[in-house]
């Protein structure tokens, strides 16, 4: 396994999108396979800054 190159946050703004799901699941699989280091940020833009 390779060092990692960052870390990405993915945050939603919240309601309901159709295909939001697998589009998180397709970003977060590809950005672990290219070493970064992935979290999701819960609750919105309030998540961020607790």
């Amino acid at each position: 396994m390779s060092a990692k190159k960052g870390v990405i946050g993915i945050l939603t703004g919240g309601g309901d999108v159709p295909g939001l799901n697998p589009a998180i699941r397709a970003v977060t699989i590809r950005a672990l396979r290219e070493g970064y280091q992935v979290i999701g940020i819960r609750r919105g833009w309030l998540g961020t800054i607790s």
